[in-house]
Order: structure tokens, then C-alpha cells, then sequence
């Protein structure tokens, strides 16, 4: 496929913090772009789509995936929707795991296999995981950690599967990003957010921008040599310490 061709991107996500920027992102770079999300996109933009789906319940997301592959037939995936559910392991519900391997793993599953037969179809496809650092480990984040790592073993054994269909399949590990979801958690203005900030290597939090660049660059159709890979957008939290 050539490099200047129109692409459609499906984004899961899309109407809030890192998911909404990755949007408009691609958007700037001329794709079609299609968000999956509890809540409509408020975007103003005539290539931006909003299909209204609760990702964590399976058969609402295989619905909304037919509608996607009828309607679009995406040969770009960004799977970046999430929630973290917080808590010390003593107090880790087996609810809440089921709960996060549907939306960070199971739903990406759904996603990538409807998408396939387009991608094959045209020899090319990119699918971009948004995992995060704390993949890495981080207290309280028991279900949250170990689906976010699961989706780097998944990514890796996909890249090897679709290398010969032209596909890439790579991950962005993001944290701490200023979001809601991070507010959620920490203070906005408080003395914890401040020392949080000062304890990263680059001395500042990350932005939603900052991600969706990261995501721009796997996207982009001219990166047909790089597959497999996580990318960390961190300010170096992943080869630090990092309290919350």
C-alpha cells in the first residue's frame, strides 16, 4: 500500500484524554478515523465517527466491531481504552480482573480479528496496544498491571503471526499522563501531584500529545520495518522508581 493513501483508524477510547488526542492526531495526518467509546467524540471534524459502545461487555463490543468492519473496514487498530480498578492485593476482586482482561485484552482480540480479512485483503494493516508502565509493576495495580503486560506477549506473538500480511503490531506504555483517570488518583494541585512530577527523571508529567505521537509513529505506513515493540512515552519512569 502506498504511504499517501487514505487510512481509516478505529480508536478505542476516543472521547476523552489520551484516546481523544490520538483522534485528533491522526485526523491532522488525513485519516478516517472511527471512536469506539462509552460517549460520543467531540470532535468537529468531517473523517471523525463515533460508534457509542461499552467496551467491557463482549457481545455490545462484537456488535460494534460488525457495524466498524461493514461501515469503515480499518486497517489501522488503536486499542487505548482502559480503567485501572485500584487495589491492595488483599482486597483484589476476581470480578475485576474478569473485568480487565475483557476490556484491555479480550476486546483487542475482538477488535484486530474483525479487522483482519480488510488488512489481508490490502496487505497492510498497524495495530497500536496502549499498555502502560505500570506493566512494569506498581502497588495497587494488581488486574490493571498484569492485562496491561499481557497485551506486550500478545502484541509480540501477533507481530510474528501478520508480519507476512504487511501488519505491525506494536505497544505504547504511557505514565504518568495528566488525564482524568490519572486525577482520579492524584490530587489535581496537591503536593502529591508536585512531587510526582519532580520524581521523574524529565521532571515534568506527561501529556496526552505525548502519547499521540508515539502512537502517529506505529501508525504511520512508512514504518513497515518496525514491529513487536513497546515504546515507553515515561519520561523515563521505566528504567527509574516511580511512586504514586
Amino acid at each position: 500500500m502506498s504511504a499517501s493513501a487514505p487510512q481509516v483508524a478505529a480508536v478505542t477510547g476516543g472521547s476523552a484524554g489520551i484516546g481523544k488526542a490520538i483522534c485528533e492526531d491522526l485526523l491532522a495526518q488525513g485519516y478516517e478515523v472511527v471512536s469506539l467509546a462509552r460517549r460520543k467524540a467531540e470532535i468537529d471534524h468531517p473523517k471523525m465517527h463515533s460508534l457509542e459502545v461499552d467496551l467491557a461487555d463482549r457481545a455490545a463490543t462484537g456488535q460494534a466491531v460488525r457495524e466498524l468492519v461493514e461501515r469503515f473496514a480499518p486497517t489501522t487498530i488503536v486499542h487505548n481504552a482502559g480503567v485501572i480498578r485500584a487495589a491492595l492485593l488483599p482486597e483484589v476482586k476476581l470480578d475485576d480482573l474478569d473485568a480487565l482482561v475483557d476490556l484491555h485484552l479480550g476486546c483487542a482480540i475482538q477488535l484486530v480479528q474483525g479487522a483482519l480479512p480488510a488488512m489481508r485483503a490490502q496487505r497492510f494493516g498497524r495495530v497500536v496496544l496502549l499498555s502502560s508502565r505500570a506493566a512494569l509493576g506498581l502497588a495497587t495495580r494488581t488486574s490493571y498491571s498484569a492485562t496491561k503486560a499481557g497485551m506486550l506477549g500478545m502484541a509480540r506473538t501477533w507481530a510474528l503471526e501478520l508480519a507476512a500480511d504487511g501488519i505491525t503490531v506494536n505497544v505504547v506504555a504511557p505514565g504518568p499522563i495528566r488525564t482524568d483517570m490519572f486525577y482520579d488518583v492524584v490530587e489535581a494541585g496537591s503536593e502529591k501531584e508536585r512531587a510526582l512530577a519532580a520524581s521523574v527523571p524529565v521532571q515534568r508529567l506527561g501529556e496526552s500529545t505525548d502519547v499521540a505521537r508515539a502512537v502517529r509513529f506505529f501508525a504511520a505506513p512508512e514504518n513497515s520495518f518496525v514491529t513487536g515493540q513497546v515504546l515507553y512515552v515515561c519520561g523515563g519512569t521505566s528504567v527509574g522508581s516511580l511512586a504514586l
